[in-house]
This record gives structure tokens, C-alpha cells and sequence, in this order.
């Protein structure tokens, strides 16, 4: 029976259709699966993230350089005291010296950050939000530590559970098998158009 719909005829089935996929598309959608559990393994370098993760266990705001900081009056909250003081703090910590204590794996990334300035090559941060002097030096401190945290979170994956490594294994195993079946699949169809040549 057709029924017409905004002028377009559709047939009305009496059961749900089920669709077969083949060895060939399983075999493909198997690779596909296969490929995203397996990128982070074949991108990145396992050595290398494993400097890395070991430098993040240990690491604190105290290995990081001490910069250089010079200050200036304020145009930030605080009255009178902003225009009498210098409490504005403008920190700047060469490249040099950061790429010096943080691994291999974040070197590219520092120059990429928008606190780099290619002057002085250099990671420059400003900070008035406080009355102290002392506690915007500290601020922009703050503000490096974040950044190289960022970049480690951006860079280094996690390590892999164990619930995924035997995820990861299940679904090597199907395209493994997957393959393997749709070779049968193809060999068979060979030997059956040759058979029929004879």
C-alpha cells in the first residue's frame, strides 16, 4: 500500500527492515575503530612521554625560574595607595630558562603562548589586582605555573587503564577477525568463479 506524504509516495511495510553488513564494511568500520584506539600509541613517543610523566610527578612552582620582575604604579583597585606606590607587577621568565627545567615534549608549545613576546623571548605576565607588590609578583608566578600545566595537560595523555588496554585488545582482536573473514569471503568467491569457468 503507498501512502503520499508532502507529495512524496512512500510504502508502508508491515516489519521493520534489518539491514547486513558485510565482511567487507564490518572489516572497515572494524579498522576505523581500530585506528582510534591505537592513534596515541602510534603518534606520540613512548620514551618521551614517559620523561614527561615522571617530570610532572615531582614538579612544583619552586623548579620553574625566578624571572625578573620590575613594578610600576597601578591603575587597579586600592585609592589613594595606587597612585602612591608602585604595586603593579610585570614578570618576565626567559624561554632559556623555562625549556631548561620542563621536558622535551612542551618545548614548541612555550613560544606558541600568548605570553610569549619574541623581543625578549621571554613568557611576560602583569599583575595589579592586588594592593602588595609582593602579591602580583606571586600572581604572575601563579600564572606560569598554570600555563606549563596546561601545556603538560594538552601534550601528555593520560596513561592508559586498565579497562581500556583491555578494550584496546578487544578491538584488535575483531579487526584481526574481521580481516580473516572477509579473506575467506573473497577466496571463496574466487573458487566459485573458477569452478564455473571449468
Amino acid at each position: 500500500m503507498l501512502q503520499t506524504i508532502a507529495g512524496f509516495s512512500r510504502a508502508r511495510l508491515s516489519a521493520p527492515s534489518t539491514s547486513i553488513v558485510s565482511p567487507a564494511t564490518a572489516s572497515r568500520i572494524g579498522s576505523v575503530r581500530y585506528k582510534r584506539y591505537s592513534a596515541f600509541d602510534a603518534e606520540l613517543d613512548k620514551d618521551t612521554l614517559a620523561v614527561a610523566r615522571k617530570w610532572h610527578e615531582s614538579f612544583d612552582s619552586s623548579q620553574l625560574p625566578a624571572g625578573s620582575t620590575t613594578y610600576a604604579r597601578s591603575s587597579g583597585p586600592g585609592g589613594q595607595h595606587v597612585n602612591k606606590t608602585e604595586t603593579k607587577a610585570i614578570s618576565v621568565f626567559p624561554v632559556k630558562d623555562i625549556l631548561a627545567v620542563i621536558p622535551p615534549i612542551l618545548h614548541p608549545s612555550i613560544r606558541m603562548s600568548p605570553y610569549y613576546t619574541a623581543g625578549t623571548d621571554a613568557l611576560t605576565f602583569q599583575a595589579q589586582s592586588h594592593r602588595s607588590r609582593t602579591a602580583n609578583a606571586e600572581e604572575n608566578r601563579k600564572k606560569l605555573v598554570s600555563i606549563i600545566n596546561q601545556l603538560y595537560d594538552e601534550k601528555v595523555p593520560a596513561e592508559t587503564g586498565s579497562d581500556k588496554h583491555a578494550k584496546y585488545k578487544e578491538v584488535a582482536k575483531r579487526f584481526h577477525d574481521s580481516r580473516l573473514k572477509d579473506k575467506k569471503v573473497k577466496s571463496s568467491k574466487k573458487q566459485s568463479r573458477r569452478g564455473g569457468d571449468e
